[in-house]
């Protein structure tokens, strides 16, 4: 068994700059990162920070392992193993009243997809586990495959990931018998579309199975409606999404408290990378950054 270290990934956080920049960062601040993943945008955080201090939370175990051994050489940090969605209930145990800057990079890490047990990747044979807490009672992907009926199967397809063929891979799926894996999954794929398309389709599927499986969407309205409340005046909301259901959640709260002078936004359209940044790291190509700042 190989011990999980940040020496063994080479983890490069999407939009670095632009998160930075957007954060409004102050040396006496208090900010969240509210996905650590592998702590690539925390690690820089922090070195804006003097005598501030930074929430990094994450429902990943193996992955906080891994941030907090990049982390650990500053002090003024804390580490949550909880989702974001939570932030209220976290801060009020740690008797804060409010935070001067939030993100949420809601991106797979690269350690994740890279690992070929938990089922992340179409590239890997494993299990379809796909929860990013492999301690919690969450339904797995397989298990998410086996309760739905054909018509819940083919709407997880169509709504969270998009694809139009949703009801022939789903109807597929669920004529299979014994363990449905990674491979089982790949191979219905392969059937249905042409080879040219099989790379977009695998990542719809697999997206949508992981987004079920954490229940990501639920997580993401619910930090949504109540994160303006830990905000103070003048602190910024920082949220880079990867595919459009994401992007169209955070869209359209931040257009309402905008309406509802709570925020600005800091862009009327979302950023995106830079071609550098994208032929750098293939994984931002998709990413859309949105940024609010509470009026108050």
């Amino acid at each position: 068994m190989v011990i999980a270290s940040s020496a063994n990934y080479r983890h490069i956080p999407v939009m670095l700059m632009e998160t930075l920049e957007n954060l409004n960062i102050k040396n006496n601040g208090i900010y969240v990162d509210g996905t650590l993943g592998l702590g690539g945008h925390s690690e820089q955080i922090l070195k804006k920070i003097d005598s501030g201090l930074l929430l990094g939370i994450d429902r990943d175990k193996d992955a906080i392992g891994i941030a907090e051994e990049r982390l650990l050489k500053n002090k003024n940090f804390k580490i949550i193993h909880n989702s974001y969605k939570n932030l209220k209930i976290i801060l009020n145990e740690l008797k804060i009243d409010a935070v001067d800057g939030i993100l949420l990079d809601l991106g797979l890490s690269s350690f994740q997809l890279e690992n070929n047990e938990r089922g992340f990747s179409h590239k890997y044979k494993s299990s379809l586990d796909m929860r990013f807490d492999i301690s919690s009672k969450d339904y797995t992907a397989e298990e998410i495959i086996n309760k739905n009926k054909l018509k819940d199967l083919t709407h997880v397809f169509k709504e969270f990931g998009e694809e139009k063929h949703a009801y022939k891979i789903a109807k597929l799926i669920k004529e299979l018998r014994g363990e449905i894996d990674v491979l089982s999954i790949t191979s219905i794929i392969d059937k249905v579309t042409p080879y040219k398309f099989r790379l977009k389709t695998y990542s719809r599927i697999f997206q949508a199975l992981r987004i079920a499986a954490n229940n990501e969407l639920d997580h993401l309205k619910n930090f949504l409606s109540s994160f303006i409340d830990v905000l103070n005046p003048g602190g910024r909301i920082v949220v880079i999404s990867y595919h459009s259901v994401e992007d169209r959640i955070v869209k359209h709260k931040f257009k309402d408290l905008k309406q509802n002078d709570m925020i600005k936004l800091i862009y009327k359209k979302p950023l995106i990378p830079s071609e550098i940044e994208i032929n750098q790291n293939k994984r931002a190509r998709s990413a859309k950054m949105r940024v609010g700042e509470k009026i108050g």
